[in-house]
């Protein structure tokens, strides 16, 4: 049994900031991790052309900040790059192949237990600390919806976790199911490497360019959201136009509200949009079945394809381990509101599963560890 004053679970990025700030303060910690590197949803598991989507102001992690040389929306390699120097830089050490089984808080001891199994030995390891936050992440399990028919699918299916790029689909045609940011950019590449791409947009969405949510974002700290939302519309209509003709249709909801209520971005447009509108690009509704290669649509028609990607999104793991908690429903979201969503009771916390992405995460990072250092006292 291994004991430290605070265990966090997940070396990603939420976890890796709670680290640096319970540093800052000299606080003691263990960092457990089930893979076998930190970071590693950004080191194993996304596509080669994947930048961030928003100004890397609002993606720099606590206490140290990105390059000068580094461009407004930073690679995958940059920022990997950045975390690298960033876990040198505090001396952060997780244990990895570390995964974790079971938590609970123990009245007794006034301790939290947590057992997680080494993916090297087998054994099941036993630590204990007064305080637990839960970095896990909100990309944790990768999610395929059940599909009637898809074991009949005689082709590749991929979860885009798996996707690298498009080098391997010349000319086969590829059905992207998922019209989020990875859905778009992953049927983009898709596009720009010869495939005869096809996406399913099921629901409403909103298209924005980077430079449109910049704006958005600053005007959030001066105006209200509706008041917002209303001229994200507006510039998407100008520059976008009537979407309907293609396939799409827009949420009656506004872009920001909607990220704040359900947790549901935006499209960032980094030229999808121009492939679906010159053809290139074909936009379907939601899949009824599939029979064989054939994929059958709400609209009555099939169409074969080679390859099926899902861009269909992650599950969170807290609801297996996470056991006596007040703080996170059943889906792995806090059940509190921004901004009091980050403490729970007993020395509980969570960081970086508010849906509000890096900058999200680097203010639940301080404010766990300021609360931690106050307890203290």
């Amino acid at each position: 049994m291994q004991e430290e004053l605070v265990i966090i679970v997940g070396a990603g990025p939420s976890g890796l900031a709670t680290a640096a700030c319970l540093n800052l303060h000299s606080i003691p910690y263990i960092i457990l991790e089930r893979e076998d590197c930190f970071a590693s949803l950004w080191k194993k598991y996304t596509y080669d052309r994947l930048h961030l989507h928003l100004d890397k102001q609002f993606c720099v992690l606590p206490r140290m900040p990105f390059s000068d040389s580094y461009p407004r929306f930073i690679s995958k390699e940059q920022f990997v790059r950045y975390l690298d120097d960033y876990v040198s830089h505090f001396k952060i050490s997780p244990l990895y192949r570390r995964c974790v089984e079971l938590a609970k808080f123990d009245e007794a001891s006034k301790k939290w237990i947590v057992k997680a199994r080494n993916l090297g030995s087998g054994e099941v390891e036993e630590y204990r600390g007064r305080f637990l936050a839960v970095a896990s992440g909100e990309t944790t399990n990768p999610y395929t919806p059940e599909i009637e028919g898809l074991n009949t699918f005689p082709g590749d299916v991929l979860h885009s976790s798996q996707f690298r790029n498009g080098k391997a689909f010349i000319d086969q045609k590829v059905l992207v199911v998922g019209s989020g940011n990875s859905g778009m950019e992953i049927a983009l590449d898709l596009a720009n490497h010869g495939a005869k791409t096809s996406i399913v947009v099921r629901s409403p969405i909103h298209i924005l360019s980077k430079d449109m949510v910049y704006l958005g974002l600053i005007l959030l700290k001066y105006i209200p959201v509706n008041m917002v939302d209303s001229l994200m519309v507006m510039l998407s209509k100008l520059v976008y136009g009537d979407l309907t003709k293609y396939g799409i249709t827009r949420p009656r909801e506004g872009p920001f509200f909607m990220k704040v209520v359900y947790g549901k971005y935006p499209v960032f447009d980094v030229g999808t949009y121009n492939k679906i509108k010159s053809r290139e690009i074909e936009v379907l509704p939601a899949i009824l079945s599939i029979r064989g290669n054939e994929v059958v649509f709400a609209n009555g028609k099939t169409h074969p394809f080679d390859t099926i990607v899902f861009c269909t999104g992650f599950k969170r793991s807290t609801n297996i381990w996470l056991k006596g908690d007040d703080l996170l429903n059943d889906d792995g979201i806090p059940k509190l509101s921004f901004p009091n969503h980050w403490k729970g009771k007993n020395g509980l916390y969570c960081v970086g599963l508010s849906r509000r992405g890096l900058y999200g995460a680097s203010a639940d990072a301080h404010n766990i560890a300021n609360d931690i250092n106050s307890l203290l006292k």
